[in-house]
């Protein structure tokens, strides 16, 4: 509780300076004065943007820890999973196929690709005989780079290279209200994690143990995965990628809080969301006036990061695992 309490406390004074921070200058005397200038800029423009970025936040570590419970890897999340990349899939797919569809729609064809990429790599893993927590994110980013290479093969084909390349690179400089809302999913998704966080756990453990304590493997897994794509896609759709924020965090909080669950999420959410707020307001006074995507900050951080603890797990001694019938029943990727 005081972990998160001090989470919190960061979260809001990272708040605060966000919101005053920009090209156009706000002060508290314009606003509380009636300035329509400065309201304007504070409701249309810098509210939504720091409502987003703590939604994608929230929407990204939880996904990530979901999944890396799910498959007991520390390696697994929507970046290094096919998840994100798959997103980008669906969203290049519906611009296709339904042309005047709405960010709703996109999103939840998004998801849908998302959700069968997801499955294709859990799918994937299960078949490796022996397996670490290093190979199974090396194979994920491979197989993230293939879901790319399909992407941008179909960009060009149908001239899109220019349309999809907004979702490619995550930013907020052009959140505005009106078109960030379906974010928003991130907080019913977080109470739904948070209710069936336990399950999480149990089914982490694999098929057998779920089934011992009466608990439907299929479908808690089903409900995991789908709830780490659904915040996965709505993230894509609205703001782009932004990469390592569902890997690092998670791995970070849970050095410090354990991996039960219920015990790290809201943890876990608080610090995905100060970690991308940092990034984003890095990427707004690095070369001010002038702003850098979200997504080289958080890649720049997540990839120094990654590489951190990948070489702290690799120097841990590691137990290969000779997959079985049951152990193929689960996504458990490796034991360390």
């Amino acid at each position: 509780m005081r972990s998160s309490i001090v989470l919190f406390i960061i979260l809001l004074i990272l708040s605060i300076i966000s919101l005053f921070t920009g090209v156009l200058d706000l002060n508290l005397n314009g606003i509380f004065n009636g300035d329509k200038e400065q309201l304007n800029t504070l409701l249309i423009s810098r509210l939504p943007r720091l409502l987003a970025i703590i939604c994608a936040g929230i929407a990204l570590s939880t996904a990530g820890l979901i999944m890396q419970q799910l498959c007991m890897n520390k390696f697994v999340s929507p970046t290094t999973s096919g998840t994100i990349a798959s997103s980008q899939l669906g969203i290049l797919l519906s611009l296709i196929i339904f042309p005047s569809a709405t960010l709703t729609h996109r999103a939840i064809f998004a998801f849908g690709v998302a959700m069968l990429g997801t499955w294709i790599f859990v799918a994937f893993i299960q078949k490796i005989k022996f397996k670490d927590t290093a190979m199974v994110a090396i194979i994920g980013i491979m197989f993230s780079y293939v879901i790319g290479g399909v992407t941008s093969f179909i960009a060009f084909k149908f001239d899109l290279v220019q349309t999809i390349s907004t979702w490619l690179t995550g930013s907020f400089s052009l959140i505005l209200r009106g078109n960030y809302e379906l974010v928003y999913m991130a907080f019913p998704l977080f109470i739904i994690a948070f209710v069936f966080a336990n399950y999480f756990n149990i089914v982490g453990m694999g098929r057998d143990f779920s089934k011992n304590l009466g608990i439907s493997y299929n479908f808690i897994l089903f409900l995991g995965l789908s709830i780490a794509a659904m915040l996965t896609a709505c993230v894509v759709v609205v703001v782009g990628t932004i990469s390592y924020i569902g890997l690092i965090v998670p791995n970070l909080v849970t050095m410090f809080k354990g991996d039960r669950l219920q015990g790290t999420l809201i943890d876990t959410a608080l610090f995905g969301a100060i970690f991308v707020l940092a990034c984003d307001l890095i990427g707004r006074v690095l070369i001010a006036p002038y702003e850098l995507p979200i997504e080289l900050i958080a890649g720049m951080l997540g990839s120094v990061v990654f590489i951190v603890l990948m070489l702290y797990k690799l120097r841990k001694p590691q137990k290969r695992v000779l997959v079985g019938k049951n152990s193929q029943n689960s996504c458990k990727a490796g034991q360390i």
